[in-house]
């Protein structure tokens, strides 16, 4: 494979999946920035970017380096204090991420008409001039949102990543001054629980695969929580083994054949 287009959240983080995935370093390649990101409000109306990295010709290695770089985007090295920054921040995230569960729901829910996340969640949708409908379930120690209407997709995001933070930005407004930690579950058009079945049928196809053609598979950058649907799907083929590798926001499931 001579090139790969990737999103990232920036395009730093886009250049560095493609380069993982052709294996080349950055100096081994030409980068076209196809899509610039936007941060939008809250996560809601963000825009990822998008990059198309694609190995160098021989012929173009030959020749003397351009006068002019239009290609290649060059940034200063960030500060270690940046870095640590960014590694926090994105720590946090992993957090929210990671209490995201699509279960059966508890049985003692009751419906809700406001409180502090149903309020805060109309308010910030109202002000972006989405029409979307909210109801809220819950009980002693978790918080049920479901979120209807055509705007809805615009909620969900890229892959659920506005969703999630939708959600993680909910639960620090439910959470704020209180002792007991409320579990929050925000979900929009019952997409959780079709990501999750997406998730075990690409499992069980890959698995396939793997068993078809005696070659291992590398799936794309997943947060933990979808790793672990990977993991729980095939857990119990004896054919097939799960392990993550790689470091997060890059971390992947790599599905082989069992040595059994």
């Amino acid at each position: 494979m001579d090139f790969s287009e990737k999103w990232g959240t920036d395009v730093e983080e886009a250049v560095k999946l493609a380069l993982f995935d052709l294996k080349l370093t950055r100096d081994e390649v030409e980068v076209t920035v196809l899509e610039e990101p936007s941060r939008g409000f809250f996560g809601i109306g963000s825009k990822l970017a998008k990059v198309r990295v694609e190995k160098k010709k021989v012929e173009e290695e030959l020749k003397p380096e351009p006068v002019k770089e239009t290609v290649n985007i060059v940034r200063p090295e960030p500060k270690k204090e940046k870095i640590e920054e960014k590694v926090k921040e994105f720590k946090d995230k992993q957090v929210a991420k990671e209490r995201i569960e699509v279960t059966e729901r508890p049985d003692n829910l009751v419906a809700i008409d406001e409180n502090e996340a149903t309020i805060f969640l109309k308010n910030v949708t109202r002000e972006m001039g989405l029409e979307l409908e909210i109801k809220a379930q819950g009980n002693d120690d978790s918080i049920y949102i479901d979120i209807e209407g055509r705007d809805a997709g615009t909620i969900i995001g890229k892959r659920g990543q506005t969703l999630d933070s939708i959600q993680y930005l909910t639960s620090l407004v439910v959470n704020k001054g209180k002792e007991n930690y409320i579990r929050v579950i925000v979900d929009a058009e019952n997409y959780r629980a079709k990501r999750e079945k997406t998730l075990e049928q690409l499992a069980n196809r890959l698995a396939n695969k793997v068993i078809r053609t005696k070659k291992s598979v590398r799936l794309e950058p997943m947060n933990p929580y979808e790793r672990k649907v990977i993991h729980s799907t095939l857990q119990n083929n004896p054919s097939i083994v799960t392990r993550s590798e790689g470091e997060e926001p890059y971390r992947r499931v790599i599905i082989e054949l069992s040595n059994k």
